[in-house]
């Protein structure tokens, strides 16, 4: 998710001690909540050992999906002049965790801000640039589905949770990188946010995670 904000000149690619800090609460939150999600041990739905293995899972698939994209929103920011920096919303990381328990998953961990005067159309660039890195991180674990015990299970997890951060950001709500696009290109919008929901339902019904 990204969002914008004031203009600053002459950007470059570094991170600061804070987004370092707010990116590593982010991924952990997540990976957490998403284990909660998959494997309800709260609920008596799965062993410890089991949400255990799913939490060392989510944390490996969760953060390549989170991680790079926010660095690939940051990145298309920086490469239109943009000033950009990831923030967590530990509000929105505590709803995360907090829906996971009781079945549903909210999952706008924070953004990338970034400053500058920019074009709508430039200003949807950096927002598609997201969930595009999902779609193509969803093909890269895609193949390791064919496997059998863990490296498909990773294979499994890393197609639909990548597939599942497309859609979820693609919704046009609110901050969420979905706005941007449609009040861009309802065309490009629709190419990108139908596919990821078709997709990812499709994994989750009928291919499963396990």
């Amino acid at each position: 998710m990204s969002v914008r904000t004031r203009r600053r000149s002459d950007p470059e690619l570094t991170f600061s001690d804070r987004e370092l800090f707010d990116l590593g609460i982010a991924w952990t939150a997540l990976s957490v909540a998403f284990a909660l999600l998959l494997a309800p041990v709260h609920r008596g739905m799965a062993s410890i050992g089991t949400f255990g293995l799913m939490v060392a899972l989510s944390f490996i698939t969760v953060g390549v999906a989170f991680l790079l994209h926010e660095l690939a929103h940051k990145v298309v920011a920086i490469e239109h002049g943009q000033l950009a920096e990831f923030r967590a919303d530990y509000q929105m990381l505590f709803l995360a965790v907090m829906g996971a328990l009781v079945g549903f998953l909210f999952a706008a961990p924070g953004a990338v801000y970034h400053r500058g005067r920019i074009t709508v159309r430039e200003n949807a660039m950096i927002a598609l640039a997201g969930p595009v890195t999902n779609h193509l991180l969803a093909l890269m674990f895609f193949p390791l589905m064919i496997f059998p015990g863990l490296i498909g299970t990773i294979g499994q997890m890393g197609v639909w949770i990548n597939l599942f951060l497309a859609a979820f950001n693609m919704i046009p709500f609110g901050p969420l990188d979905g706005k941007s696009v449609y009040n861009w290109h309802k065309g490009v919008f629709a190419i990108v946010f139908v596919p990821s929901v078709l997709l990812a339902g499709y994994v989750l019904l009928f291919v499963g995670l396990f």
